[in-house]
């Protein structure tokens, strides 16, 4: 009998945050053998750097606070509520006092944080 689980838990209130270049992330289904989707719990610091990613679709979908998501030229207003999808190669960083639900898909892999030079 296999004892493996087909499905994946993650309690967040366990998992230490992480630096990233949006502030600090708590990033769940973090796994080699997981490639579809991770999820991150993302507190936004007001020094966040524009970035993007060459393979990795994100969505951000807000929790608390207000701010704007730069991206392509524009300004999306952000409020608890607001998702957004952004498709890769889009440079964006949030701005404000954020906490965010951010999906990647495929599942985030740090080798493709990209900055502009």
């Amino acid at each position: 009998m296999n004892d493996e689980k087909s499905y994946l838990v993650a309690d967040f209130s366990q998992i230490s945050p992480t630096p990233c270049p949006c502030g600090q992330s708590k990033r769940a289904f973090i796994h080699d053998d997981n490639k579809v989707a991770s999820m991150h719990v993302v507190e936004i610091s007001k020094d966040s750097r524009p970035h993007f990613h060459k393979k990795m679709t994100e969505i951000y979908y807000v929790l608390e606070g207000e701010g704007k998501l730069e991206i392509d030229g524009d300004a999306v207003a952000l409020k608890p509520g607001v998702s957004v999808l952004i498709p890769p190669g889009k440079l964006h960083r949030a701005v404000g006092e954020l906490k965010i639900l951010n999906v990647p898909v495929p599942a985030f892999d740090p080798e493709d944080e990209w900055f502009e030079e």
